[in-house]
């Protein structure tokens, strides 16, 4: 389902990061989060179009392979690097059938990567493959919707995004639909999974030391829109950040 959803977003999916949430919350925190990666190799599950993959091979990382089970987004992600070559690798295939690789990565990142599997198994299934792709003591770095977000709070439009509850329970998490407030707006249906789906599944799966990080506001983002303007989101986020160790 998610590969065929995505498939029809394909290079608007690059418009995400411009709006004011992803651009002064999700990416600012997430690169400080993952921090330096010079000389480091970096396994990137549900790439997308390779943004994060691109970026943290501009950063240093020696090599980058982004994994997506959209073809469109890897087409998309292949585009970007014949425009403009950074050495970066992008493969089609399913996270939860993640194919073994002769050299372990020194560090893996998810972002939303969770949010379209059939059941907890297959959750499982995915850190299973993601800790066998890491060297012992290697970090892996997900972005993931907030467990604790609160449908009920003040809308997230300003920021450019809408997160609703679709009113729908599974053994996974609530089911949500997701609107990017693009110029035409994209929605999809998601179903991130809850806090202890996360813990449970990663340590499942050998992860030690699972942290939940808060997503903070850029330094820039207060500039730009002044701290008011970010309560809404800071009193009730939508978003967070975990990391974990193999």
């Amino acid at each position: 389902m998610s590969g065929q959803l995505y498939d029809e977003i394909g290079e608007a999916f690059e418009g995400f990061k411009n709006l004011p949430l992803a651009r002064y919350g999700e990416v600012a925190g997430f690169l400080a989060l993952v921090g330096d990666v010079t000389g480091r190799s970096v396994l990137d599950v549900a790439s997308g179009t390779g943004f994060y993959s691109r970026e943290l091979k501009r950063r240093g990382a020696s090599r980058v392979l982004g994994v997506d089970i959209s073809s469109a987004m890897v087409d998309a992600a292949r585009a970007l690097e014949e425009s403009d070559p950074l050495g970066v690798q992008y493969d089609v295939g399913d996270v939860a059938e993640l194919r073994a690789f002769e050299q372990p990565f020194d560090l893996a990142i998810a972002v939303q990567a969770f949010n379209y599997a059939e059941d907890v198994a297959t959750i499982e299934r995915m850190c299973r493959r993601i800790h066998r792709s890491l060297a012992d003591g290697a970090e892996l770095f997900a972005f993931v919707q907030h467990p604790d977000y609160r449908f009920d709070g003040p809308s997230l439009a300003k920021y450019g995004f809408l997160c609703e509850s679709l009113g729908e329970e599974t053994e996974i998490g609530p089911r949500v639909r997701i609107t990017a407030l693009l110029d035409p707006p994209i929605s999809f249906v998601a179903n991130p999974p809850g806090r202890e789906v996360y813990e449970k599944c990663l340590r499942a799966a050998g992860f030690s030391d699972v942290t939940w990080v808060p997503l903070e506001i850029s330094a820039a983002g207060v500039r730009e829109f002044g701290e008011e303007f970010w309560e809404d989101f800071t009193s009730n986020p939508a978003l967070t950040m975990l990391r974990c160790r193999a």
